[in-house]
């Protein structure tokens, strides 16, 4: 008798605290949630001229969904867009009020805070990296991609002629499709009238905000074939221009193999 109690109370036990367990795991998840391009509310779109354009009626939309139902990831990119895009200056008395509210209950200064530190280390390794190779016609790009519509950051060697805070046209959902089908944007042609460009994008993703940021590398094909290969003055400009340096330090950066082979005269990588 005493055993069958003993066995029905640690069943009941069993079942209560996986029940606990269990409810945890549903707040935890109604807590977490989708991401909000996952939403029919997401608040851009993309134009007739593949443009993207935001969608203020869906933005509210957005508001008053995540203020009914908690979702710290929509809501905390929602957040980001809504910075970003200055919703506060372009909504209604009524509709700010609202805004505020979401804003405030999901401590939207932190998060704007958290987003700014983290790319604020990108901008820092696009300017780094476009300055080492000046005048080459090869153009490296931030795009801060929490607001498509102003989502150009940072910008060296331009050549397409763009602006700090230029939209990035259809440039979110392509990739957030790419990255779905598992594919990368690597080395793709671009032909606009005639000019002729190969290109790179690595999108930039952060837990739990998804896609973040984009780093694009741009080749003015035109350029390099064009005046860069029409004469031996412009080419030994172009390699004089790569080779630049600013400084001269004495760090090793080969392998212990490669280094004694330096020693012993190898000039180059293909050098055997």
């Amino acid at each position: 008798m005493f055993a069958e109690l003993a066995i029905n109370l640690l069943a009941s036990a069993v079942l209560v605290a996986g029940g606990y367990l269990w409810g945890i795991y549903r707040e935890r998840q109604s807590q977490n949630g989708q991401n909000l391009e996952e939403y029919d509310f997401y608040p851009f779109g993309i134009d007739e001229t593949k443009s993207v354009f935001f969608d203020d009626v869906k933005f509210l939309r957005a508001v008053d969904y995540l203020l009914k139902h908690r979702n710290n990831i929509a809501a905390r990119q929602l957040i980001l867009v809504g910075n970003q895009s200055d919703v506060e200056n372009k909504l209604s008395a009524v509709a700010k009020r609202r805004y505020k509210k979401l804003y405030n209950r999901y401590d939207g200064a932190k998060i704007k805070n958290d987003r700014d530190k983290f790319l604020r280390n990108f901008d820092r390794i696009v300017r780094l990296i476009g300055e080492s190779f000046p005048d080459t016609g090869i153009e490296i790009i931030l795009h801060d991609l929490t607001n498509p519509m102003h989502a150009l950051s940072c910008i060296r060697n331009n050549v397409t002629g763009r602006e700090i805070g230029a939209p990035a046209t259809n440039l979110v959902l392509d990739l957030k499709t790419r990255r779905e089908l598992k594919q990368d944007k690597l080395n793709y042609e671009l032909n606009i009238g005639a000019r002729k460009f190969k290109c790179t994008t690595i999108p930039i993703f952060r837990d739990p905000d998804g896609l973040v940021a984009a780093v694009c590398i741009n080749v003015d094909v035109n350029y390099l074939t064009d005046e860069v290969l029409s004469s031996t003055e412009n080419m030994e400009a172009f390699i004089k221009s790569i080779c630049k340096t600013d400084m001269q330090l004495g760090e090793n950066i080969l392998s212990k193999n490669e280094y004694q082979k330096a020693l012993d005269g190898k000039r180059h990588f293909r050098d055997f």
